[in-house]
């Protein structure tokens, strides 16, 4: 994994206070990740930095649309998604990265780099279960939904009436009491 430069973010020369960071996340994000389930991305990430004099947060939100195929019929389409990400970033003797919300930096560093936690956060914001809008809604036409249509178990209706023999003695047991 290649380190994206645009995501270190220096903080030694910042005021105290909030400050925001904006990125447009696509494809080449996750290429430098190697994470090839998405076919097209287009998300926003605004990243509020909160420093204060011993410790940083960082609150990151995400929205946008990641293109990804369907888990039932392998088609297409275009996955809403939102996230939230809050983390703590302290000082100590040495890196630490452990826990997911605290970060612990070494003391001297002037930099913080949030890559990890962007593509935390946007692969973790899309559906375990990726499900084409037109398969719930009926609206897709696809050979595949044809094919699972054709080979789905028939329902097979019991006739009441015609039991197993061996099974009425039984059945008086339960009745007689």
């Amino acid at each position: 994994m290649k380190q994206l430069k645009e995501f270190f973010i220096p903080f030694k020369g910042l005021k105290q206070g909030k400050h925001t960071f904006e990125y447009k996340i696509g494809n080449s994000f996750f290429e430098s990740f190697d994470y090839e389930d998405f076919n097209d991305v287009n998300v926003s990430v605004e990243v509020a930095l909160n420093k204060m004099s011993t410790m940083m947060e960082l609150d990151m939100r995400a929205s946008g649309v990641v293109n990804v195929n369907c888990d039932i019929t392998n088609e297409p389409f275009d996955q809403e998604i939102n996230g939230d990400l809050h983390l703590v970033v302290k000082f100590g003797d040495e890196f630490n990265d452990e826990d997911d919300e605290i970060l612990i930096l070494p003391h001297g560093e002037h930099q913080v780099y949030i890559a990890q936690y962007v593509y935390e956060l946007l692969v973790l914001a899309v559906p375990q279960k990726r499900v084409h809008p037109g398969v719930e809604d009926g609206s897709l036409d696809s050979p595949v939904l044809d094919k699972l249509e054709e080979l789905q178990p028939k329902e097979e209706k019991i006739d009441k009436k015609n039991t197993d023999p061996r099974w009425d003695g039984l059945k008086k047991l339960l009745t007689d009491k």
